[in-house]
């Protein structure tokens, strides 16, 4: 924003202390001036025009005592605000310093700024702790967007070989080209998909409902229903009813993705997977579980992370683009919630979502 140049705050409050001590200092003087000064009675009394006029006269006593005094003032003013001023805005100046190195690009400066708490230290605190964000935020986005292109780079790697072979091999046959690069080119879109989908999460750019976590619940757990099936596995979903407020539309995503994950990543047959919604005090929870390999905690922490799909978790079939959980937890984030995941200790992995409960619900009658 341009602004039209003006005084320093520096100036400004010195400025203010001389004017202050000027007046100050007139009132003092002229308090000595009607009380001790003149010589009359004891008594008090109330000077009149005429007496003022005296007393400024240059060849009077109350002005060769009352000039040297301003100037004396006026001098110790200006000297003792200006340094007054500048030790006051020194915090200030480090604020300065750290948000135009900030500004330049490199967010890991921090002002520190040492000393009890004040208003400047309060916002060296704030500033501090928004850089400490803004750069882990940076630094997540750079990784994500590595990962991001390395994924992506991959299935067209992959289709240029293909088309590749079959250039120098006009004569071999085309059909398992052609379902080669069909298997390809769909997993290019569910991962273009999935990062317009995560992306679309961080903004927040969605709008708001009352939605019922446990109606979400059944919805997934049926639609997925045949790979569950196909797979031995089976889905248990409970639960009472869960009021929320958010996007129905990322929530089932969110639902979706956490019930896909627990089919895929679960025993080779007869495993299970364990739906569970509740309402408590101020918050909903959407509990999933399954049965599986054991998990370390090291592993587990890592799992939420964009394209860590965790190398004993890799299957062959329904690999996914290691985004499944990634979303989720931008999802949650993004409807003010927490995520918590946690190895189970027969086997398998449970994730808990929790969210703000809808203040305003009511329940249908029964």
């Amino acid at each position: 924003m341009d602004r039209a140049p003006g005084l320093s705050v520096r100036l400004k409050l010195t400025l203010s202390y001389v004017g202050f001590l000027m007046l100050a200092g007139a009132l003092l003087l002229a308090a000595v001036w009607v009380f001790l000064l003149r010589g009359r009675s004891n008594a008090l009394f109330v000077p009149d025009l005429s007496d003022f006029r005296r007393a400024f006269d240059p060849r009077s006593f109350g002005a060769a005592v009352f000039v040297p005094a301003a100037i004396m003032i006026l001098v110790f003013g200006l000297v003792g605000g200006w340094i007054l001023a500048g030790r006051m805005l020194a915090p200030l100046t480090r604020i300065t310093e750290a948000t135009r190195t900030a500004a330049s690009g490199s967010l890991s400066q921090r002002i520190r700024l040492p000393g009890r708490s004040d208003e400047f230290r309060e916002l060296a605190d704030s500033f501090d702790t928004m850089l400490a964000r803004l750069e882990d935020h940076v630094a997540e986005q750079q990784r994500f967007a590595a990962n991001a292109s390395h994924e992506l780079r991959t299935p067209l790697a992959i289709t240029q070989a293909l088309l590749d072979v079959a250039r120098n091999d006009p004569d071999g046959h085309t059909g398992e080209l052609v379902e080669r690069l069909h298997t390809v080119n769909t997993r290019a879109i569910d991962l273009t998909e999935a990062l317009l989908l995560l992306g679309r999460a961080d903004q927040r750019s969605f709008t708001r409902a009352h939605v019922d976590l446990s109606l979400l619940a059944e919805e997934a757990a049926e639609t997925l229903l045949p790979l569950a099936e196909k797979r031995g596995i089976t889905i248990e979903t409970s639960g009472d009813i869960t009021p929320a407020i958010g996007s129905p539309a990322l929530l089932l995503q969110l639902t979706t993705n956490l019930v896909h994950n627990a089919i895929v990543h679960n025993l080779p047959g007869n495993g299970t997977v364990w739906v569970t919604t509740g309402a408590h005090p101020g918050a909903v929870v959407l509990t999933v579980e399954n049965t599986g390999e054991e998990l370390s905690p090291e592993l587990v922490s890592t799992l939420v992370e964009p394209f860590r799909r965790g190398t004993e978790r890799l299957h062959a079939d329904h690999a996914g683009a290691g985004l499944g959980l990634a979303i989720v937890h931008s999802i949650t984030r993004a409807h003010d919630g927490t995520l918590a995941l946690a190895p189970r200790p027969s086997g398998g992995l449970r994730c808990t979502v929790q969210l703000p409960v809808a203040a305003c619900h009511r329940l249908p009658p029964a």
